[in-house]
């Protein structure tokens, strides 16, 4: 029997998991695997590194959770330091490059699996290569902007951007004694949540002394005469001091190289797979973590969510797939957590924006209580905010927005929005109670009645 070769692009998440996955169904006699990455570093975890940055997690090895000779260990020919630089899909080989050294060469494969993961969003701004401007998606570049904290005497940082990144290494950097002020164009930080959510996102932050700017776009870097970073500049004229500047503005699917070789990509860039995780039109390539889009669920539409939750069960479906089984990834309702400082934020499903362009007809309902019993010592506040579809009352949306043991409540809602309930049948939820951990109707539960009352007020 002749043994095929697996070529996965991509150490991290969705590309080591498809590995891993592969090799315990197939063992070096019947498959090989090359892997290449063109990092340090392979199975780590990004969403930990303002954890690291901030000083909670004390080294940056502790976000990893395999080390790439653990992954050779066990069987696979991991090639750390090397980029791929071509596909050819009809000659079924890639070209790479050794980083350190420049050299190329070409690797045939049988298979392929495509895990380039994402960029941070850098717009082409003046100034925006000065020294000290970073953006945060790899453990890489979270080893670069240490190094800047670490050789930087000035105590000012400037954060573009307040999605969920921006918001964390705000925090992050606050927690080192910076001085930080965030800049955003939205009404509010977080539009992963409606305005009147991220209301309450932009109180949090500046009561930690986080100063947000909002309507606030950046327009160009100042830096000095040795090109370090030292001052954004935004459209209104106003300069914001800046000893480090961090890109808070998302990320975009990496995928130039699929682009090149004509693989079919969606509007957002990703690229487009089945359930199989098989791209579309490919038999033996697929693709996964967040150089693709996957189906949402409950506006029944493709989106770019690149989540390391959502990069690894794409790996194990594609390790499955490569090594002779089969499993599926049927889409996903959006769910995702952060906090700032002790200010827990969750979102799920749809927000009003997104409601709209699905041109759905909607009700909402949000309602404040507390996360344990209201008597009970140490009772946070927290705000729930639901949305359900007017004619039917199927459930739409959650965001919740309040002090610990808020946010993972969001799962409740996920679990009802992926099984299609409506707000009715969310009410009707045997939840856990004891006054440690809940009031006796849980403030999700009491959003569901309120949003009961919308949907039955507005006419069904």
């Amino acid at each position: 029997m002749a043994v095929e070769r697996l070529v996965v692009v991509g150490g991290d998440a969705a590309g080591m998991s498809a590995a891993s996955q592969a090799r315990r169904l197939k063992g070096p006699e019947e498959l090989e695997i090359i892997a290449f990455e063109r990092g340090h570093f392979t199975s780590y975890s990004a969403c930990g590194i303002p954890y690291w940055v901030g000083g909670l997690v004390g080294e940056r090895d502790d976000l990893i959770a395999r080390t790439p000779q653990e992954h050779r260990d066990r069987g696979i020919d991991l090639r750390t330091r090397t980029e791929v630089v071509e596909l050819d899909v009809p000659g079924r080989r890639v070209r790479s490059r050794d980083l350190e050294s420049g050299a190329e060469s070409w690797t045939g494969y049988d298979k392929l699996v495509l895990a380039t993961g994402a960029r941070p969003v850098r717009p082409k701004l003046p100034g925006i290569g000065a020294h000290g401007v970073h953006g945060i998606q790899t453990l890489d570049d979270g080893q670069r902007l240490m190094g800047t904290l670490e050789r930087t005497e000035g105590r000012r940082a400037v954060v573009v951007g307040a999605g969920y990144i921006g918001v964390e290494m705000a925090e992050a950097l606050t927690g080192r004694g910076y001085e930080v002020t965030v800049l955003h164009r939205g009404e509010q930080p977080m539009s992963t949540l409606d305005p009147d959510m991220g209301a309450l996102v932009h109180s949090a932050m500046n009561g930690m002394g986080i100063r947000t700017v909002a309507r606030a776009e950046a327009v160009e870097v100042l830096h000095d005469g040795e090109g370090r970073a030292r001052a954004v500049v935004t459209a209104d004229g106003q300069e914001y001091p800046a000893d480090v500047v961090v890109l808070g503005l998302g990320v975009e699917p990496r995928t130039s190289l699929a682009r090149a070789a004509g693989l079919p990509l969606g509007e957002s860039g990703g690229l487009l797979t089945d359930l199989s995780m098989r791209v579309r039109g490919h038999e033996d390539i697929w693709a996964g973590g967040d150089c693709v889009e996957v189906l949402d669920l409950v506006a029944g539409r493709l989106r770019h969510i690149p989540l390391g939750t959502h990069a690894n069960k794409h790996g194990q479906v594609i390790g499955s797939g490569a090594g002779g089984g089969y499993a599926t990834f049927p889409g996903v309702v959006g769910t995702a957590v952060s906090k700032v400082c002790d200010l827990e934020i969750a979102r799920t499903g749809l927000r009003e924006k997104d409601a709209r362009e699905a041109g759905l007809r909607f009700v909402t309902a949000a309602v404040r209580s507390t996360n344990t019993a209201g008597y009970y010592p140490g009772a946070a506040q927290m705000t729930v905010k639901m949305l359900a579809e007017q004619r039917t009352g199927r459930l739409l949306g959650v965001q919740i927005v309040g002090g610990a043991g808020s946010a993972k409540r969001v799962d409740i809602a996920a679990v009802a929005l992926t099984a299609g309930m409506t707000v009715e049948q969310v009410v009707s939820l045997d939840l856990g109670y004891a006054p440690p951990f809940s009031p006796v109707w849980d403030p999700v539960l009491v959003a569901a009645r309120k949003a009961v009352s919308a949907v039955r007020a507005a006419g069904v």
